[in-house]
């Protein structure tokens, strides 16, 4: 037995949230953060990807919001989703982000970056060039290598695959002794620039190395488990913080390719990120809001004809298709889409994007609930998700604004207000 759906008026009904996005949480809509000040106090705008898939933007904004530096955000589109705004090629010619104009000054380069704004404003614990900072961020690096030489290099035999993992947890033991010389859970005594600068790539770590090795980085190493824990304590963290999904499927042509194994562990791990259940992945650990669903309906509500506009299933048939799920999502109980609709949920499913979208657990509900509802009437997928390019996320292509500025519709591409 399966509930009929609510109607577009009685889910607008359900929406209770309010964001506060100037002066709320970290959020990764914004276009503005204040923090209590006034747009007179800003001297910072903040160059960053359309997606939030940029790690050095992250590492970058994720030091902005810890200092509550009141900055404006100007959202551009990377190389693998679609062409670079010539606005920003006459301002950046290389295009590469993040980049930042402080007191209109233009800095690149993540870690000048990070100098320059300590200058500025002084050091987030310690200053990125201190004698405290220098080893572990040289560490990071040596972690980051290691992490590529394993996920991103084709190997022709598995004793060399072998090799590969062993040297990741040579220097993941190195990474964990660090850990362990502080009396807390930081690199440092507190929280510090040291666990900004690790936490964009340990991040991609713990999702990538899970789905194509079956190896599950936070639930292997102690010293990592409490730094994502502690690290999920800072409502900053949580703002930019991205699920697997996300993870495993930008990442490919970031670094020229991902290289699964073939391990029943690691097959295992693509069908549970891939089709659910998502809730209990190693990629988040602290307990669910209470209005996780409500963000979620909220979050299709606000760009629901063009969620609606881009699927590959006829619009009238998805429109009655994406009520349904968004029922049973709100409502728990199971409501039966249209024949056909179940591969164009699916679509929907494959593109919701944490954090731009919403954040980790709304992702997880409204993924479930669409799977769930897509279930009811078949098993086809939507059209695959590339692994060469991400073109099926350009900005340019869905409902520009203007050409420097376009609307991002979920489904495709969305939320960039």
């Amino acid at each position: 037995m399966t509930t009929a759906p609510l109607t577009w008026p009685e889910l607008e009904a359900l929406d209770t949230i309010q964001p506060e996005r100037v002066n709320g949480p970290t959020n990764a809509q914004a276009r503005l953060r204040l923090f209590g000040q006034t747009e007179a106090d800003v001297r910072v705008t903040l160059f960053r990807d359309n997606h939030a898939w940029c790690p050095y933007c992250q590492k970058v904004w994720l030091w902005l919001e810890e200092k509550q530096i009141p900055y404006r955000i100007e959202k551009v589109t990377m190389f693998c989703y679609g062409q670079k705004e010539a606005w920003y090629k006459k301002k950046v010619p290389s295009g590469m982000l993040p980049a930042v104009e402080l007191d209109g000054q233009l800095i690149t380069e993540s870690d000048d970056i990070l100098i320059a704004l300590e200058r500025a404003f002084g050091p987030l614990g310690v200053a990125m060039q201190s004698p405290q900072a220098m080893p572990l961020r040289r560490l990071e690096r040596l972690l980051f290598r290691a992490w590529c030489s394993w996920l991103c290099q084709p190997v022709r035999s598995a004793r060399q695959e072998q090799f590969n993992r062993e040297q990741f947890v040579e220097v993941v033991s190195k990474v964990e002794a660090a850990l362990a010389a502080t009396p807390g859970p930081y690199f440092l005594a507190d929280f510090s620039v040291v666990d900004v600068v690790f936490t964009p790539y340990v991040e991609r770590m713990n999702a990538s190395l899970f789905y194509y090795k079956g190896y599950s980085m936070r639930e292997e190493n102690p010293g990592f488990a409490a730094w994502f824990e502690a690290m999920e304590t800072r409502p900053t963290y949580r703002g930019t913080q991205s699920d697997f999904h996300t993870h495993v499927h930008d990442l490919p042509p970031q670094m020229g390719g991902c290289w699964e194994n073939g391990e029943d562990q690691a097959r295992a791990n693509q069908q549970r990120v891939d089709q659910g259940p998502w809730l209990g992945l190693p990629d988040v650990g602290y307990a669910e809001p209470e209005n996780s669903r409500e963000e979620a309906l909220h979050r299709v509500l606000k760009h629901r004809e063009n969620i609606v506009r881009v699927n590959p299933v006829d619009s009238q048939i998805f429109d009655q298709a994406l009520r349904c799920a968004l029922t049973t999502l709100m409502q728990g109980e199971p409501c039966k889409p249209p024949q056909g609709s179940d591969g164009g949920l699916r679509y929907l499913r494959d593109r919701i994007n944490v954090p731009r979208d919403m954040s980790i657990y709304a992702g997880k509900r409204l993924r479930t609930a669409l799977e769930a509802t897509a279930s009811l009437v078949g098993d086809a997928q939507g059209p695959e998700i590339p692994v060469r390019n991400r073109y099926d996320q350009n900005p340019a292509d869905f409902a520009p604004d203007r050409e420097d500025s376009p609307t991002l519709p979920f489904g495709l591409n969305w939320l960039k207000r």
